[in-house]
């Protein structure tokens, strides 16, 4: 039984490591940027050689590319479970989105400066864009139709769908940046406000 377990135990430590190093280059990004940050500080961060980073990413590129994924999966996996849990209905869920954005999981410094280093960079890296891209497009289509649901619903005429998604992922990444540069004076229940704020006079037999 202990021989038939070890690959298991192998399989399991071993993702644990590549948590911690990924945990440690996201600390490393949000303090030096993209090219402050080398294999070497990551080692130390981590409390491990360097040795043990070549042998999980091989290279920093595939260190950092490997932590835009792992950010872009978490957040994919809270988006999801955000939506499954919410509801019934579309205003439910639209709203429910969007307090995910502004809650601690999501909206915090350190992951902020990361997502913001590797936004700068996605459109002189092929492999950041890609990732940023599909990202991005599969927050689009379901806001949109949810958006679009909600317009049906409450019937709002000249309330344009995709313009209300443009707008409300701009007033995300202005909270986000707002969060990142000005900590001490942004109020995450204010920021929520704002939103509400917004829907409310966009959808406003819907958010009252």
């Amino acid at each position: 039984m202990a021989v038939r377990t070890q690959p298991a135990k192998r399989t399991e430590s071993r993702a644990k490591r590549r948590r911690q190093l990924i945990n440690a280059t996201i600390r490393c990004i949000a303090r030096r940027g993209l090219s402050g940050t080398t294999m070497g500080e990551v080692a130390r961060v981590a409390g491990l050689s360097q040795g043990i980073v070549n042998l999980h990413f091989q290279s920093k590129d595939n260190l950092l590319t490997e932590t835009l994924r792992f950010l872009s999966d978490e957040y994919k996996a809270l988006f999801e479970r955000t939506l499954a849990q919410s509801g019934p209905g579309a205003a439910e869920k639209l709203l429910a989105l969007m307090q995910l954005d502004l809650k601690p999981s999501v909206c915090d410094r350190q992951k902020l400066a990361v997502w913001f280093a590797f936004w700068g960079e996605a459109k002189s890296v092929p492999t950041y864009q890609k990732i940023c891209d599909a990202h991005d497009r599969e927050y689009d289509e379901v806001m949109l139709k949810l958006c679009e649901s909600i317009i049906n619903d409450g019937r709002y005429k000249g309330v344009n769908a995709q313009q209300v998604v443009d707008a409300l992922s701009s007033m995300t990444d202005g909270l986000w940046l707002a969060a990142l540069i000005r900590p001490k004076s942004w109020d995450r229940h204010e920021a929520f406000d704002a939103v509400y704020s917004y829907l409310g006079a966009v959808f406003p037999r819907h958010y009252s």
